[in-house]
């Protein structure tokens, strides 16, 4: 006879679970944080079937890291919570270790137990200096407080939806045991729609699409992309932070899936030469008083005149954001305009080699394509840069006496970090401290890897890729 489980922790089915987190979003916007931290401490106590709470924040190069903690311990310490940030790259140094992380209670939703566990929920958190301010490269913090800012004084609500590739490998940790001599054995030879309905790349992608549904992603659409064993699973857009959220999650889950299924969810932004690589598109968009302000049915393209100068911006500082937006050696890699790269700091609205493109849209729809950021990057940190550049950066000027000079981004991380690090302006969006953080992290990672990029993908730039190796790898160099 069966024995009789011991645990009674929370499992639910996915109906469930999409429907119960998509009830939750819906009162997370409708009520004050207060009132929303109030509630779930009221149901974290009452509801005996949790065990834990998962704390997830990432660090200035966009890793991601989760925490649990004990949920009788999280409802009485929550307002105190600490960890040691010194274990983990991009935050303190090991002289001022303990930091402290705020939970963003706005943020909760229920799991799947096949993915994260049973009897578990998720919260995002905020990293906090010992003086409990914003720690200076947590730019999920720099991003909430600028958001609520526009929100504030101008009005704004900031829409984004991403669009991020990804590459599907054979066997389990296929990055950490990557050998140049090697590469990636790629699990399907299917291309763009054309994969077989129940081969492993196509299994894959139904499998994540049902994770995605039950938190609530609200799915748009997913298919195999270009390149073989290459995917893209599309989400629908949210405020600028939750869809940050979302992009971290989806990333993880696709891991954890393929996990499961003896693979390995590359998002490595060119791990195999001579195939298109994999982007993370960010489509960004301003709404005020519930209205789509990028839409002007007179305006050029359909685009409002904030639109433009947005666009004009961007594109105007675009060689020294790079480095935020195309943060790793491999990154450059796939800015190769023989495979379809936006490369090119220009604006159009069919020609998919520009930085920025036109998507057709309509009163609600109607946005910008960034298309030059890679899938490694933090999410964060890159909408951070966007944002902060089309609102206050620079219009591009035009010399019209002159012919315009198509313009391209950096070739390789090197000349990325150079002018990253000569930027005035740099320093200005994201902050002296962190602009120097970040820079130093970037140089020691392009330290690690050969000044040319060659044809063959290095070890080098995989395994010291900052979302694949770890303290114990990194410290071997």
């Amino acid at each position: 006879m069966e024995s009789e489980k011991l645990t009674k922790f929370l499992e639910l089915s996915y109906d469930d679970l999409e429907k119960r987190n998509l009830e939750m979003f819906k009162k997370q916007e409708t009520k004050s944080d207060r009132e929303i931290e109030k509630e779930y401490v009221a149901y974290l106590k009452k509801e005996k079937s949790i065990k834990a709470v998962t704390l997830c924040f990432s660090n200035i190069e966009g890793r991601f890291h989760m925490l649990d903690y004990d949920k009788s311990f999280f409802v009485d310490a929550y307002e105190n919570l600490t960890f040691d940030g010194s274990s983990i790259r991009g935050l303190s140094k090991l002289g001022e270790s303990d930091l402290r992380l705020s939970a963003d209670w706005a943020t909760m939703r229920l799991v799947p137990s096949d993915i994260f566990g049973p009897g578990k929920v998720i919260m995002f958190a905020e990293v906090l200096d010992k003086d409990r301010k914003p720690y200076v490269t947590d730019f999920r913090a720099q991003l909430k407080a600028y958001a609520e800012y526009l929100s504030k004084n101008k009005g704004f609500m900031v829409n984004l939806a991403a669009e991020v590739e990804g590459f599907l490998m054979n066997g389990t940790d296929a990055e950490q045991k990557f050998n140049q001599e090697q590469s990636f054995t790629l699990v399907s030879s299917g291309g763009y729609y054309h994969s077989l309905p129940l081969d492993s790349l196509r299994l894959f992608i139904d499998r994540a699409a049902e994770v995605q549904r039950a938190l609530a992603f609200k799915n748009e659409k997913d298919h195999p992309e270009v390149a073989p064993s290459q995917f893209e699973l599309n989400f629908s857009y949210a405020s600028i932070v939750r869809a940050c959220d979302n992009i971290q999650l989806y990333k993880l889950v696709c891991r954890q899936v393929a996990r499961n299924m003896g693979m390995t969810a590359s998002f490595l932004p060119k791990p195999i030469t001579n195939i298109n690589g994999s982007g993370m598109h960010l489509n960004l968009s301003l709404a005020k008083g519930g209205k789509n302000i990028f839409y002007d049915a007179k305006g050029d393209d359909k685009l409002s005149d904030i639109a433009w100068k947005m666009i004009s911006r961007i594109l105007n500082h675009a060689p020294e954001i790079c480095l935020t937006l195309n943060s790793s050696v491999n990154a450059y890699r796939r800015l190769d305009p023989n495979f379809e790269a936006p490369n090119q700091i220009k604006v159009s609205s069919c020609d998919r080699g520009s930085m920025i493109r036109i998507p057709m849209g309509n009163e609600k729809s109607t946005r910008i394509e960034v298309r030059s950021v890679s899938p490694d990057a933090n999410p964060y940190l890159a909408s951070f840069a966007l944002l902060k550049t089309g609102l206050e950066g620079n219009v591009l000027e035009k010399d019209e006496q002159k012919r315009d000079r198509l313009r391209f981004l950096p070739s390789s991380i090197n000349d990325a970090i150079r002018l990253f690090k000569s930027s005035d302006f740099v320093g200005v969006i994201l902050g002296g401290e962190a602009k120097e953080k970040y820079f130093a992290f970037k140089q020691t990672s392009a330290d690690r890897s050969p000044k040319e990029l060659g044809t063959l993908v290095k070890t080098s730039e995989v395994i010291y890729h900052h979302e694949v190796t770890n303290q114990v790898l990194w410290n071997r160099f």
